[in-house]
């Protein structure tokens, strides 16, 4: 069977892929939570027209026409353990806001854990150095050792 996406995994791809499996098999520890993060545009749309009300046997009608608010980034966290999973929204997608998402997870989100083992793709903007791109140097260098692998 040939896989569609992938025509001959490199061996880079494939020893990434099983540290990810190796990741997943770990049992949950709230110390080392497990976060998995990934990022999707949107664009934000209005009704030029109201939309009809639902009424008994017809659905709700909207008009194919709209109005056009600009785009809204979502950076998805999503605890595979648990089953729990937060959005944060951001105007942009840069190093800065992957930071502040990095910042929210450790200092709000899981303030007590020992490390939190963050799982994304390799997007340009998903990496720790996001971190010395948003804050100063020791603020980054406090939150990238205890925090983030």
């Amino acid at each position: 069977m040939k896989e569609w996406c992938i025509a001959a995994p490199s061996p880079e791809y494939v020893q990434r892929m099983e540290d990810v499996l190796e990741v997943y098999k770990r049992p949950y520890d709230e110390k080392q939570p497990v976060v998995c993060i990934d990022e999707a545009n949107r664009q934000l749309i209005g009704e030029i027209r109201t939309p009809r009300p639902v009424q008994p046997g017809q659905t709700a009608l909207y008009d194919y026409e709209y109005e056009r608010n600009g785009a809204a980034n979502l950076f998805m966290m999503f605890e595979p353990l648990t089953g729990q999973r937060e959005v944060m929204v951001t105007e942009r997608r840069t190093m800065i806001d992957f930071a502040r998402c990095l910042r929210y997870l450790a200092e709000e989100r899981y303030p007590d854990a020992e490390k939190i083992i963050v799982v994304m793709d390799n997007l340009n903007t998903h990496s720790l150095a996001s971190l010395y791109a948003a804050f100063e140097p020791e603020a980054a260098a406090i939150q990238n050792s205890k925090k983030m692998i």
